[in-house]
């Protein structure tokens, strides 16, 4: 049975920070009147045998399908890898092919984000990497305008493709401009879900 619309919050980090920008992002959602499903996914290992339990110690829970198969609007998140998404969030993403086939996914709302330790290292090609499996489930992706401030005079994180955090040589957490670009990310996900599920109802009435 489906509840109430929900925006997905899907994301994987090591060192907390992606998980960070998540809650900001949730917060975000939520004030556009929206409910917030914050779920990660467990690492990858080289071992054949499940390790892992069933649910993490501390944290978001792991997503299942259902979780992405019947949320209203999707926000993915990854630290950089060499230019790209994290390896756990691509084999989560790698078994999803029901729902391509099924089209679960298609004309929801969508955006990305992403976090780094160093000024180039690569968020905007990661940005564009977690875009490319949603562009194949046909979901519409939405970036951040440049009628946001924050964009206009960040010196830290925050791009048009979606958010992100540059942590640099500091060890503290996100900045105010990368705050309030989450936070606006996470609402315009939110607003468009319900806008769109507002006129598939009135379609389907």
């Amino acid at each position: 049975m489906i509840t109430e619309p929900y925006v997905l919050i899907l994301y994987y980090s090591r060192g907390g920070t992606t998980a960070s920008m998540a809650a900001e992002l949730a917060r975000g959602v939520e004030q556009a009147g929206l409910s917030a499903r914050l779920r990660t996914v467990p690492p990858v290992s080289p071992d054949s045998e499940a390790s892992l339990p069933p649910v993490p110690d501390s944290g978001a829970p792991y997503c299942t399908p259902d979780d992405l198969r019947h949320c209203a609007g999707l926000l993915l998140g990854s630290p950089t890898r060499f230019g790209n998404m994290a390896a756990p969030l691509r084999y989560f993403l790698d078994q999803t092919s029901d729902m391509w086939l099924d089209g679960s996914l298609t004309g929801k709302p969508a955006a990305v984000f992403t976090s780094t330790g160093s000024l180039h290292g690569g968020q905007e090609s990661t940005l564009i990497s977690m875009m490319l499996p949603l562009l194949h489930h046909g979901m519409l992706i939405a970036g951040i305008p440049y009628s946001e401030a924050a964009l206009m005079h960040t010196t830290t994180g925050g791009t048009p493709y979606g958010a992100s955090h540059w942590s640099g040589s500091k060890a503290g957490g996100l900045s105010e401009d990368e705050t309030s670009l989450c936070r606006a990310l996470g609402q315009r996900v939110g607003n468009l879900a319900r806008q769109l599920g507002q006129e598939q109802g009135n379609q389907n009435g």
